[in-house]
C-alpha cells in the first residue's frame, strides 16, 4: 500500500506547523525543522549526509538518510520504529525564557 506523497509550494512557519502536527513522518534537509519535529514527537528523517542538530539522532527522533533512494526509505520506515522510543531533550519543554529570567534576577541584573 502506497501512501500518497504531495508536493506543495512553499508556505509560512504557521501554515507548515500546521501539517507537520498530524504528519506520520517528515522528510527534510532542514536543521530547523529537524528541531522542530523533535520538538513535537513527529519522526524525522534527514535527507543530507550529516546534521548540525546531533542531539535530534541521539534521541532518536530524526535519522539521517543520506540522499540514495534506499537510505531514505529505510530511514522512513526506521524513523516509524525508533519515534516510538524518542524522546523530546531535556530542556526542549518551552520554559527557557523563565529559566533564563531567573538566572538574571539571581544574578542582580534586573529588577522584579
Amino acid at each position: 500500500m502506497a501512501t500518497p506523497v504531495k508536493l506543495i509550494p512553499p508556505l509560512g512557519f504557521k501554515e507548515s506547523l500546521f501539517l507537520w502536527k498530524d504528519a506520520e513522518a517528515v522528510l527534510t534537509d532542514s536543521g530547523g525543522l529537524q528541531e522542530e519535529t523533535t520538538a513535537l514527537g513527529i519522526p524525522c528523517v534527514t535527507i543530507r549526509e550529516n546534521t548540525e542538530r546531533p542531539i535530534t539522532v541521539e534521541i532518536g527522533a530524526n535519522i539521517v538518510a543520506g540522499a540514495s533512494e534506499n537510505g531514505i526509505l529505510n530511514a522512513y520506515w526506521s524513523s516509524l520504529e525508533k519515534a516510538k522510543q524518542a524522546k523530546v531533550p531535556p530542556l526542549w519543554d518551552g520554559m527557557a525564557v523563565e529559566r533564563i529570567w531567573k538566572i538574571i534576577l539571581k544574578q542582580g541584573i534586573a529588577d522584579d
